[in-house]
């Protein structure tokens, strides 16, 4: 087993090992000490691993109550975190109790927010059920659920107290849904390693899933005890997101995130060569590895449909957005514009 270390607001380690899903009873008991857990899944995830964790959990002497939500993107909402919130009372779940969160980055988000709010905070757990999940979201402390408007516009900043990651899972994963986490591997390396670029290249990701997983885990434990909050460095990781969303959120979710990050990386990093902050070919590597990996490079929406959701994104600071622009591989730079500059970049980006 190896382990990361994050010293932020709440130190916490994020272990990674074959067998530890069976094995996270004792693993939370030891670390957590709780009397009980809510254990929040959705239906998908659940009826796969859902007994096997609430065994181990009953095991190492935790009680456990289930809470079991549909599955997608579009159960990351007001009406059901309220539901869980709920859940969590009507089972009187307390401050010595914890929040289980089993599953891929929708679990994590709309689990981490309940856990964060309950009873004005309980501690949580992150089970990352996905590759996006366990090299991103369930690490670093960012809870959300999205608005009509947008994606994660409510949420809040919570580390968890624990993160338990198990490749054998992820390694079972269908391609589909492995790849479109790798869209976030890609961009660890487009932000810090161009060798660690040069290992997505030559070898396959599942052959060397654990090396992924402690690159992508460190790299993101080092930018958030830099800038927790958000304000800095951290807006970094922000790289392909900022179209990305945009693109995600106007096909109301139905393109996956990892896809969405895949093209926003495309996108801003077309816009990047176009005002020469990079070189061609850096594009044209960003562009080969992410079609080697399947994951899409074409702009699907026009920049009149994707710009008043960039404009309302998360990340714009009254009339200023911060883009994460592309130098060469393996180093970005922080470039904020004005929001009535963002339709230039939008079609430099090569959105019609």
């Amino acid at each position: 087993m190896k382990t990361v270390h994050i010293d932020a607001s709440r130190s916490y380690d994020v272990r990674i090992g074959r067998g530890l899903l069976d094995d996270c009873g004792r693993q939370i008991a030891e670390r957590v000490r709780c009397a009980s857990a809510a254990v929040v899944a959705d239906d998908t995830v659940y009826a796969l691993y859902g007994e096997r964790v609430c065994a181990s959990l009953e095991a190492a002497g935790v009680r456990t109550v289930c809470y079991v939500f549909p599955h997608g993107e579009k159960s990351k909402n007001l009406l059901e975190y309220a539901k869980i919130l709920n859940f969590l009372a009507e089972n009187r779940v307390t401050r010595a109790d914890a929040l289980i969160a089993l599953g891929g980055g929708v679990t994590g988000d709309l689990g981490g927010f309940a856990a964060a709010t309950y009873l004005r905070g309980i501690p949580f757990v992150q089970l990352p059920t996905t590759l996006l999940a366990a090299v991103d979201s369930s690490v670093g402390g960012k809870t959300a659920v999205d608005l009509p408007a947008g994606k994660n516009l409510v949420g809040a900043f919570c580390q968890p107290s624990l993160v338990l990651c198990d490749p054998h899972v992820l390694s079972t994963l269908p391609d589909p849904i492995f790849y479109d986490g790798c869209a976030e591997v890609i961009k660890a390396a487009m932000l810090k390693s161009h060798t660690f670029f040069e290992d997505l290249d030559k070898t396959s990701p599942r052959e060397q899933l654990e090396h992924i997983l402690e690159f992508c885990i460190a790299m993101k434990r080092d930018v958030v005890e830099e800038d927790e909050f958000d304000t800095g460095a951290r807006q970094m990781l922000n790289l392909g997101h900022t179209f990305g969303h945009a693109v995600e959120a106007a096909s109301n979710f139905s393109i996956s995130h990892g896809c969405a990050v895949s093209i926003g990386m495309v996108m801003m990093t077309r816009a990047a060569v176009k005002k020469g902050y990079c070189k061609e070919d850096v594009l044209e590597q960003l562009i080969a590895l992410l079609k080697k990996y399947h994951l899409p490079t074409e702009v699907p929406y026009p920049a009149s449909e994707l710009l008043d959701i960039v404009r309302s994104d998360k990340k714009t600071m009254g009339s200023t957005v911060t883009l994460i622009v592309p130098e060469k591989i393996g180093r970005c730079t922080l470039v904020p514009i004005q929001a009535v500059d963002v339709l230039d970049w939008l079609t430099a980006g090569g959105a019609e």
